[in-house]
């Protein structure tokens, strides 16, 4: 168990899943949090994380810092997923052993596992097939830290734990069209549509105050931000089956990516915030050990996940139905899935006593308000 007074370090402290732990922390009554935003130390510099952790001397790290993005964003920046990712865990974990941290928690994500893993995916089937291609340098960059975690906890002692969530959604997620993952672009494109549909503009241009897209915001004209949104598959339809609508004086069509036949699993950022926190107060590496089961230590992380699944395409009819968008949604099938299927098998973590509680349909409901408001 932590100590409520104990210096806690959250790497990556403002983003959807460090803002997470950061709150759920504050809520069980720790009090001496800390955290350092990248202009304050740079997580890839080898120099500025030793000075950071010299002067702090943190007792408990949790490793939520990492370059993260969807499927666009993972498959063209590939060379700075790999290098920053592996930056900054090399330079957080080997400093957590250097200065005698008591435990870390790294956070990984279940694209570790192969393309074509046995479903639902077990954390034993680690290494045993490719990567999915379009995510492999981050899922490498993934499979080195929790190595390093591993590694670092055979040969020192250390109590260095490694966990792996399913795809996370939740307050302060990414936003942006161009970088963000599926569920938060899902929704923000079924608002934008909705408004676009109804010609609110008020609501458009607030938007894009908040979450300018490729440097177009609210000041911009009307024609800029429809060219805008057209290019990332939000335009009004000239088709004449739209026009038959009459419920909203513009008729929008909203593409998206893919063929909406890939399965995927959600869970909401506070719950896995929570599980992280419960690893952190009830669990150790000596535990997991010994619960693999094997002559040679390995595959000791731990899946954060529900357990459940839906397809991309009953997701986007969801989404569609909960915000209230009339126009019609085109799936286009020449860019690219990802993998077809990737669900985890959480039972480790069911076994270790942690369960989550909320469902995909509430978790969106959240989202919704967390966004309007």
């Amino acid at each position: 168990m932590m100590d409520k007074k104990a210096k806690i370090y959250v790497a990556g402290h403002k983003g959807l899943v460090g803002s997470a732990i950061w709150k759920n922390l504050e809520s069980k009554g720790y009090t001496n949090l800390i955290g350092r935003d990248s202009s304050q130390v740079d997580l890839r510099n080898q120099i500025a994380v030793e000075q950071f952790f010299e002067a702090e001397h943190p007792e408990y790290v949790f490793l939520a810092a990492a370059k993260v993005g969807g499927i666009v964003a993972n498959n063209t920046c590939r060379a700075d997923f790999i290098y920053e990712n592996l930056m900054i865990q090399n330079n957080i974990i080997h400093c957590a052993w250097k200065y005698g941290v008591k435990k870390l928690l790294f956070l990984g994500s279940t694209c570790i596992y192969p393309r074509d893993a046995v479903q639902p995916m077990t954390e034993n089937c680690l290494l045993t097939d490719v990567l999915e291609y379009t995510n492999e340098p981050y899922a490498i960059a993934k499979i080195a830290g929790l190595k390093l975690c591993e590694s670092y906890n055979l040969q020192y002692g250390t109590n260095f734990i490694a966990v792996m969530p399913t795809n996370l959604y939740g307050p302060n997620d990414n936003f942006d069209l161009e970088r963000s993952h599926v569920l938060p672009a899902l929704i923000r494109k079924m608002f934008l549509g909705s408004w676009l549909e109804t010609e609110n503009w008020d609501a458009i241009r607030s938007d894009l105050n908040r979450f300018p897209i490729a440097g177009i915001d609210g000041k911009a004209d009307e024609n800029q931000i429809i060219k805008i949104l057209e290019r990332h598959g939000i335009q009004i339809s000239s088709q004449t089956e739209m026009k038959e609508n009459a419920e909203v004086p513009n008729p929008v069509l909203v593409e998206i990516w893919g063929s909406g036949k890939p399965l995927r699993e959600f869970l909401w950022s506070e719950e896995m915030a929570d599980a992280c926190v419960y690893i952190m107060e009830k669990v150790d590496f000596k535990e997991l050990a010994a619960l693999s089961g094997e002559k040679d230590v390995r595959n000791c992380h731990i899946n954060i996940g529900t357990g459940k699944e839906i397809s991309i395409k009953d997701l986007v009819l969801l989404i569609k139905e909960k915000v209230g968008f009339k126009g019609k949604i085109v799936f286009n099938p020449s860019k690219p899935d990802g993998t077809m299927r990737k669900l985890t098998d959480p039972s480790k973590l069911h076994r270790l006593g942690w369960h989550h509680t909320i469902e995909i349909d509430e978790g969106i409901e959240r989202m919704m308000k967390w966004y309007r408001s």
